[in-house]
């Protein structure tokens, strides 16, 4: 039943993306525990959370990197990281089942038993339960996105993406509203089942337990829809050319075809350049060479902007020479995005903050040498240091800048999205994965990232999911070649709504407060613990 139950709960995740079984898969997942002893309740989670993410992340196996034709690499990427990630669920399911079990003297006890003590304490003690899975839920998303640099992927309010209505919560709680919203209506599914096997009779008990969390969610509905329908016409638009080569992932790690691949980015560019946009804007990894060191590079984009007048914002490598550097030579690379002004000069420079493990840098490579050669890196990058707005003047503009999966991160496109900031831009390379289902969860992660900060968020991606999102989080336009796919070669125009002269946007209520919501769940978790597993002690709900 565990196993199943990450099964749905990775369905409910794009490509898939059956969202309503977010709702059901976290009680399927609590419900086969309940009873259990501490450590099989444990065991159980981990299988179900193991199971959701060895589905849920199996695009990592289209990493082409191998070894005498087999993906060692890449698979012990996903086993390491499923297995690890899957603490989390278990840990879930240890505390919600701990805290449906407490009071009732017995340390292991049958399904039916454990469902009778739960049934006999009562609607307040049921519905406590039910709320403190949601906190736990949220508190364990929190060291998630944190802890070993954090990887907040695939967070389960991601999953409602599409339902624009309830997403707006996350103006005020970010992504952890949704979270705690869905995981709410899920645990009191959990308990209308259990009262409902206790006694089927009793109609009007097993539906009080679903009371509150409807309640909730009808009144998010509500309010979301006003605020979609009450959206005001955008003072002024920019047209933005986004560009997507569309270039294999073997092709960028091949010198040799540096510069086929380079001048194949130029010919896209120049055939969307005839639409004469503001804004040109080019994908991590387009860029072959170092765009400041290499003149001809340098001479052929600083050209393309100079010739066509327009703005670029372009990903490409950057370099800085160490302070105690002993030769020219010893430098600290970037991954970083590049500022280009119509007259050809560099305005300005990003540099990319945090960093893909194994695809960026090496943990522990001084004291394990030997991890380098189960990664398909050949040196590393250095961190930048904080976010560096770009100013396009003659447009009146302004943006930020994040690379590759720094959209994930909450905190990263919070500090981004400044009063003054008219839209987020994300320049990313999922080619590593092939035509996956990488593209869609990284794309859905990133509509939670323009809710939060009430802004909207343009990404460039190499070969998907190249698109915008407004600000209420509707996905308005995504690239699709001529046969369709939102994987091929080719450029997207956008018309991207500003801010007027003079005019600030009016910071949401999670862009002022940052993760408080957030951090009141994993406090409250905290407490509740001396409360719920004290020995013989009953729930603060009881």
């Amino acid at each position: 039943m565990a196993a199943f139950a990450g099964l749905l709960l990775a369905c409910a995740f794009p490509t898939i993306g059956l969202a309503g079984l977010a709702w059901v898969a976290p009680a399927i997942l609590a419900g086969s525990a309940l009873g259990r002893g501490g450590w099989e309740r444990f065991r159980i989670g981990y299988v179900g959370g193991l199971v959701f993410y060895l589905v849920s992340l199996c695009w990592l196996l289209h990493i082409p990197f191998r070894w005498m034709g087999v993906p060692i690499g890449p698979a012990a990427g996903l086993l390491g990281l499923s297995a690890y990630m899957a603490l989390y669920p278990a840990v879930w399911v240890w505390l919600v089942t701990s805290a449906a079990m407490a009071g009732s003297g017995a340390v292991e006890m049958s399904w039916r038993d454990a469902a009778a003590h739960l049934v006999k304490q009562g609607w307040l003690r049921r519905a406590g339960v039910a709320l403190y899975a949601a906190v736990a839920w949220v508190g364990l998303e929190m060291i998630i996105a944190r802890l070993f640099t954090g990887f907040p992927w695939d967070l389960l309010g991601v999953s409602q993406y599409q339902f624009t209505p309830l997403i707006q919560v996350a103006a005020f709680t970010g992504v952890y509203g949704v979270s705690f919203v869905v995981i709410w209506g899920s645990a009191a599914i959990l308990m209308a089942v259990l009262v409902l096997t206790q006694r089927p009779a009793a109609r009007s008990l097993w539906a009080a337990e679903l009371i509150l969390p409807v309640l909730a969610v009808a009144g998010l509905f509500t309010y979301g829809m006003r605020q979609v329908r009450n959206a005001e016409p955008p003072s002024r638009t920019i047209r933005v050319a986004l560009l997507q080569p569309a270039i294999p992932q073997t092709l960028i790690w091949d010198s040799s075809k540096n510069l086929e691949r380079f001048r194949e980015v130029l010919r896209l560019s120049e055939s969307a350049l005839t639409n004469k946009p503001d804004l040109l804007i080019w994908p991590e990894s387009a860029v072959p060479a170092l765009l400041r060191q290499d003149q001809d590079t340098h001479d052929a984009i600083t050209g393309l902007a100079r010739d066509h007048s327009t703005w670029m914002i372009i990903g490409a490598d950057d370099f800085s020479v160490k302070p105690d550097a002993a030769s020219p030579r010893d430098v600290h690379y970037y991954n970083a995005s590049f500022l280009i002004a119509p007259d050809g000069s560099i305005l300005d420079t990003y540099r990319k903050r945090s960093l893909v493990i194994f695809g960026e840098y090496v943990p522990l490579e001084r004291w394990l040498p030997f991890l380098k050669y189960v990664t398909p890196i050949e040196g590393g990058f250095t961190p930048g240091e904080q976010a560096e707005p770009f100013e396009l003047p003659s447009l009146g503009i302004v943006t930020s800048v994040l690379i590759c999966f720094e959209d994930i991160f909450p905190g990263l496109a919070r500090e981004g999205a400044q009063p003054d900031t008219d839209f987020l831009v994300n320049l990313t390379n999922n080619g590593w994965f092939g035509e996956s289902a990488a593209q869609w969860q990284h794309g859905a992660t990133a509509v939670l990232r323009a809710v939060e900060n009430g802004i909207p968020l343009v990404r460039c991606s190499n070969n998907g999911l190249t698109c915008w999102v407004d600000r209420y989080g509707r996905i308005r336009q995504i690239f699709r070649d001529a046969s369709g796919s939102e994987y091929g070669k080719g450029f997207l125009l956008c018309d991207i709504p500003v801010l007027g002269p003079d005019e600030l946007r009016e910071p949401t209520p999670y862009h002022r407060h940052g993760d408080r919501f957030g951090w009141a769940c994993t406090l409250i978790a905290a407490l509740w613990l001396p409360i719920n597993f004290r020995p013989g002690g009953k729930s603060p709900a009881a």
